[in-house]
């Protein structure tokens, strides 16, 4: 985790409530309704996700995360100090745990003044907080926000117990962690859901596949999302397998759009670029932050929601679109009621001007 040495550019403030404080089928809305808000060159359309396949041409792949959420949020105490809402935002090869604490009962703020050999107890478990991961990263510079802990024993049994989604304060209420999955959930392993594919269903994907477009998958398991402004992502498992690797190879060569649904997923493809801007088949954990100065070599378009002002994730998005087109997309959502966060609506963002893929709004 470190500072990011660039910020975006682009410039907004999310409106009062908007917020989205539930699933879409909470507030009685198909996963598959939520709104998409299309920028291109030559302008921005509104629709309805549903629409996506038509939005697409044959040639193209569509990237996703098949990386399943975890229940990686746990009520407890911070010894001497009181009730706190514990992160787990990933296990360590050496058995330790990537930490969070936050405020409780909603975890609305990160706890920025913890110190070294602090411990935090869950049930019967205690957790001994043991040095900054990776390192000091707060930006205010007045505190610690992610730790890397120790556990007494093992914490599966209280995550089986006590474990939910993380979840923050704008939420009406908890959500099952079924809420939190995508049609492409596989393989566990992240501390919050991969976002942006969860407006797909398995009738969207047959669609875009009739159409000729390839759906390849990465898995990038998330860790926290809770970043400060300024704050660079943490270091994060991703796999690469070799038939996406293929996929996308091929998509490239013959003039097909290479489309990431999500950060997560640019992050992991382009984790796996080699020297001649090849995509190779690779895992381990990447450190890699696409910005403008250091930008996608592969992903030419994006799917994904709606981020908070100066986070990491507006510089992913410029890095792909262009700051220009992101200042459009989020003028537009800004402007339009668009819905922000998880269970907020969604942008597909097409750097380059396809006239084919054109439609009137729907």
């Amino acid at each position: 985790m470190s500072l990011l040495a660039e910020r975006p550019t682009t410039a907004f403030t999310v409106p009062p409530g908007a917020f989205a404080d539930a699933p879409a089928e909470s507030r009685r809305i198909p996963r598959d309704r939520v709104r998409l808000l299309v920028a291109t060159p030559g302008g921005v359309v509104h629709d309805r996700f549903r629409s996506l396949p038509e939005l697409l041409r044959a040639g193209d792949v569509v990237v996703v995360n098949d990386s399943a959420t975890v229940a990686g949020q746990l009520d407890a105490e911070l010894a001497g100090r009181g009730p706190v809402v514990l992160h787990l935002a990933t296990p360590l090869a050496d058995g330790t745990w990537v930490v969070e604490l936050r405020t409780a009962p909603h975890a609305q703020r990160a706890i920025l003044d913890a110190e070294s050999d602090d411990e935090v107890v869950v049930g019967s478990v205690r957790l001994t907080l043991l040095d900054a991961y990776p390192w000091r990263s707060s930006p205010t510079g007045t505190g610690n926000r992610l730790w890397r802990a120790r556990a007494s024993g093992p914490l599966d049994a209280e995550i089986a117990r006590r474990g939910r989604p993380i979840a923050y304060g704008y939420l009406r209420r908890r959500f099952p962690l079924s809420a939190y999955q995508t049609v492409f959930a596989t393989h566990p392993g992240s501390a919050e859901m991969p976002s942006a594919a969860r407006p797909f269903t398995t009738a969207i994907v047959a669609r875009v596949v009739s159409r000729g477009v390839a759906v390849a998958p990465v898995t990038l398991h998330t860790g926290v999302s809770s970043q400060e402004a300024g704050e660079g992502p943490q270091p994060e498992r991703f796999t690469v397998p070799a038939s996406t690797a293929r996929i996308v190879n091929a998509a490239s060569v013959g003039g097909g759009r290479v489309i990431a649904v999500g950060t997560t997923v640019t992050r992991a493809l382009e984790s796996a670029v080699d020297e001649s801007g090849r995509v190779v088949a690779r895992q381990g954990w990447t450190e890699r932050l696409v910005t403008p100065a250091d930008p996608p070599r592969v992903v030419g378009g994006l799917v994904t929601g709606w981020h908070d002002p100066q986070a990491s994730h507006v510089l992913l998005v410029e890095a792909v679109a262009g700051a220009a087109l992101t200042q459009a997309a989020y003028d537009a959502a800004v402007h339009h009621g668009y819905r922000w966060h998880e269970f907020g609506d969604s942008v597909l963002l097409l750097p380059e001007l396809d006239r084919g893929a054109s439609r009137a709004p729907g």
